[in-house]
């Protein structure tokens, strides 16, 4: 009963990907604006173009680079002083899209970023501080769901400043 169900749901996936219409086409931008989720939870923004199209059977599969943006910042007062935090993430990222279905952009790619931290403690007329940043490279994969032909709902899973994150796709 397993394998007919395995055997049902792949045989859907690749009647529906055969009838699937290019959502990410050379030429297509896309705007992402979400939050992460997890430990922290950052703003973040990327935005992506299509630079090629067409790479498997001369339909589907296309290649979008672009940037990111992801901003997280803290502050508590903590065992009589302040404690504040603050992380930026930009990056360069490059993906493959291949849509299985309509409607549906999934994606991988990679990303080249900068991140810069900083921590503060203020208190009992001490003060520290520590800053950090340096070169990082992430994996990421995700999707688009598009609930009309510009706009979208997303999510992500890999590395900016959190593991996975969620929000609105524009397509323009």
């Amino acid at each position: 009963m397993k394998k007919l169900i395995i055997l049902s749901a792949f045989s859907f996936l690749i009647v529906a990907a055969a009838g699937a219409q290019e959502i990410f086409q050379k030429g297509t931008s896309v705007a992402n604006i979400g939050i992460g989720l997890g430990h922290y939870v950052p703003i973040q923004a990327s935005y992506e173009y299509s630079v090629v199209d067409g790479l498997i059977e001369g339909e589907n599969g296309a290649i979008g680079v672009g940037g990111y943006l992801a901003y997280y910042g803290h502050s508590e007062n903590l065992y009589g002083g302040k404690f504040s935090y603050s992380d930026v993430v930009i990056g360069a990222r490059g993906s493959f899209h291949y849509q299985f279905v309509d409607k549906l952009d999934t994606y991988a790619g990679l990303m080249l970023g900068y991140d810069i931290a900083s921590a503060k403690w203020s208190g009992s007329g001490a003060e520290t501080a520590a800053d950090g940043s340096g070169l990082s490279l992430s994996i990421l994969a995700g999707a688009r769901y598009y609930f009309t032909p510009s706009v979208a709902a997303y999510g992500e899973i890999g590395y900016g400043l959190a593991y996975l994150s969620v929000g609105v796709a524009l397509k323009f």
